[in-house]
């Protein structure tokens, strides 16, 4: 089974916690000689357009970090555009140590895609916080009942179909990819097939959708519900192992005969180059506010899973997603 983002199990998360605890711990500095400053203010890039689940993730941050005080203020910024790689070459130029940028599954793909300058390898990772599920959707009254239906027909009638979601190389356009090859198309087929209109926002997929502009959208479950809900889209499937816990009726995509799981992690990463104490600081801030219970309301509001690794250990893991993530881009056309 194709699996792109790994699921945390509770015995790594409580020794990731552990570790994070203390200087000496994989979460903090190696040399364990810089002290950690403190984090009073904490500025939050979202390198996106309102809207999508980057932009709910800076927001949630910013809110449980005040709310809770762990922090006197938490501003965020938007920075939208190319998958987050602009915003990502804005951290790469940003001075202050105190500064964090959401990032995720979908910047890995974008940075291959749009052979960015920049790149993830050079900052800083802090911590990794959420995956999701994603869904996809067609209008309510669209002629597709099933995922199978959709499938087919953008195999049949190829740029006819038009697919909406996030951006280009990111997990939205990685699954919609991996839908046709699981079809039968190979990569240079896919490519020629598929119609994806990328977004830089979650807002401008769902207006696609809603005005019957796209015949199908792909996106984290928290972008969509709410129009899911209210019965103005309709869900096909979900991308997670099992059914998601806020859409418990809607089918997986292993269910539907594709031999896919795929979920999108997000996370925290800080400028290149800074302190082992700032790298400190910041670990432990983002650790408190993993541990707060208003955090873990946020996760339950938001329907997003709790997966939480820190320093060292989100490093790790980077790297491999990374690795993971081209093989796959390159497997179903999206990049040479």
């Amino acid at each position: 089974m194709r699996r792109i983002a790994l699921v945390v199990v509770a015995a790594a998360t409580a020794l990731t916690l552990a570790s994070c605890s203390s200087p000496g711990g994989s979460g903090g500095s190696d040399s364990g000689s810089a002290e950690a400053t403190e984090v009073t203010d904490l500025s939050i890039i979202v390198p996106a357009e309102p809207g999508g689940g980057w932009d709910q993730t800076g927001r949630a941050m910013s809110e449980t970090l005040t709310s809770e005080k762990l922090v006197d203020s938490a501003p965020v910024t938007n920075i939208g555009g190319a998958g987050g790689t602009v915003g990502l070459a804005s951290l790469a130029n940003e001075k202050d140590p105190h500064t964090v940028m959401v990032t995720g599954l979908v910047m890995v793909g974008a940075v291959e895609t749009n052979a960015a300058t920049n790149r993830m390898e050079d900052t800083t990772p802090i911590a990794r916080l959420t995956e999701e599920a994603l869904v996809v959707v067609v209008p309510a009254d669209s002629k597709y009942d099933t995922l199978k239906d959709l499938v087919d027909d953008i195999v049949e009638n190829g740029q006819d179909v038009t697919v909406t979601g996030g951006s280009a190389g990111g997990a939205d356009h990685i699954l919609a990819g991996l839908l046709l090859e699981e079809a039968g198309l190979s990569g240079s087929e896919i490519a020629e097939n598929l119609n994806y209109i990328p977004n830089s926002g979650g807002g401008e997929a769902v207006n696609l959708i809603l005005g019957n502009n796209a015949a199908a959208g792909i996106s984290g479950i928290g972008e969509f519900v709410e129009h899911i809900e209210s019965g103005t889209m309709k869900a096909l499937a979900v991308s997670s192992a099992e059914p998601a816990e806020n859409l418990p009726d809607v089918p997986t995509i292993t269910d539907e005969g594709y031999d896919i799981t795929l979920t999108n992690w997000r996370g925290i990463l800080a400028p290149t180059g800074i302190s082992d104490g700032d790298r400190d600081a910041l670990i432990d801030v983002v650790t408190e506010l993993h541990d707060s219970g208003a955090w873990t309301e946020q996760l339950e509001t938001r329907g997003w899973a709790d997966a939480f690794l820190a320093g060292d250990e989100f490093s790790t893991f980077l790297d491999e997603n990374i690795t993971e993530v081209t093989t796959t881009l390159k497997n179903i056309g999206l990049v040479e």
